[in-house]
């Protein structure tokens, strides 16, 4: 058997993996730790479709797309520099990718809309973004087009949070509908359940672009040092040789990221009141700049060839089309669309 054989047979053999990101703003710490850190060791193992879900992006942000694009060319600079490779991994643009507009429109037909309403996030979202117009057709039936992303490549496996099953379980529902109604031809995606490591934002809050209290990879070092300085600790720790709580102090969790060799040492001057917040900060800052500062300088140096960024988008998206493109075949046959 020659190698290009070999090879072939053990890309078939790999289970297909599917996830992607809405280009919202820039990839910080959060989003890294909760996710992209586990995209890029999945290469290794899986057949891996990452895309930017620009469409998804809509659903709340159809009314703000002046920088739909700077942001879609910043999410691929972003992921690249965090180590995704576009040679083991297809890496595409939702939008450049129309199979997956056309399931949307198939599965929405004979979805319920009982499911739809019943989604968590949909009451969720409605309420905590009051301040918007999201009472759309968009907006409630997202989950059908969640339902397209993954089933147009037949993914085995979504990594997901146990927060996220309930979104995975309604995908699987629309599926079984699908196979119940014209034949099986999809088949049901299993949670790949992932034990993210979580990093409280810098005002001690989650770590989210809507609170402005994040550490994004487009931060200079020296912006990553002032919001390092200005991090909330134990509030409860009024004088430098108060006895601390690192339990509840935002610095000590991300030394417990970045600095793991001295955390215990940390901990236990922290309790003691032998080390004050301002040293404590100082000794993150060089420490959190360590891992943060190559992918800065990976992601600025992407950003300064845009053109490249973007046949490389399109490249994967030629990629996942041609993959979609034979799912949707299957499903007109299915359901007898066309002559």
């Amino acid at each position: 058997m020659s190698n290009t054989e070999q090879n072939t047979q053990e890309e078939a053999r790999r289970k297909i993996i599917l996830s992607g990101a809405r280009p919202t703003g820039d990839i910080h710490l959060g989003n890294y730790f909760g996710a992209v850190e586990n995209w890029v060791r999945l290469q290794e193992e899986y057949e891996c479709f990452f895309f930017i879900a620009d469409w998804h992006a809509l659903t709340t942000g159809y009314a703000e797309t002046e920088n739909l694009h700077e942001h879609t060319l910043n999410l691929m600079a972003d992921l690249l520099a965090c180590g995704l490779d576009p040679d083991r991994s297809t890496i595409f643009l939702q939008s450049q990718v129309t199979a997956h507009a056309e399931l949307f429109l198939l599965f929405s037909m004979s979805t319920p809309l009982s499911w739809l309403e019943r989604c968590p996030t949909y009451k969720d979202q409605i309420n905590q973004l009051s301040e918007k117009d999201i009472t759309t057709y968009g907006f409630l039936g997202y989950p059908c087009l969640m339902a397209a992303d993954i089933l147009a490549y037949k993914a085995d496996f979504v990594p997901v949070g146990e927060d996220q099953l309930p979104h995975l379980e309604l995908t699987r529902e629309i599926a079984r509908r699908f196979n119940h109604l014209y034949g099986n031809t999809f088949p049901e995606p299993q949670p790949l359940l992932t034990k993210a490591r979580v990093l409280p934002g810098t005002d001690g809050r989650k770590m989210s672009k809507s609170y402005g209290n994040t550490i994004s990879f487009a931060d200079t070092p020296d912006v990553v040092r002032k919001k390092v300085m200005g991090m909330i600790t134990d509030p409860a720790r009024i004088r430098k040789d108060d006895p601390g709580h690192p339990e509840v102090c935002s610095v000590f969790a991300f030394h417990k990221i970045f600095n793991p060799e001295d955390v215990a040492e940390i901990e236990s001057m922290c309790r003691a009141g032998k080390i004050g917040c301002v040293a404590c900060k100082k000794k993150l800052q060089e420490k959190l700049l360590a891992f943060h500062k190559p992918i800065h300088e990976k992601r600025t140096l992407l950003l300064q060839d845009k053109g490249q960024l973007g046949d490389l988008i399109s490249r994967g998206s030629e990629k996942a089309a041609a993959r979609a493109a034979v799912t949707l075949q299957a499903v007109h046959t299915a359901m007898n669309i066309g002559v």
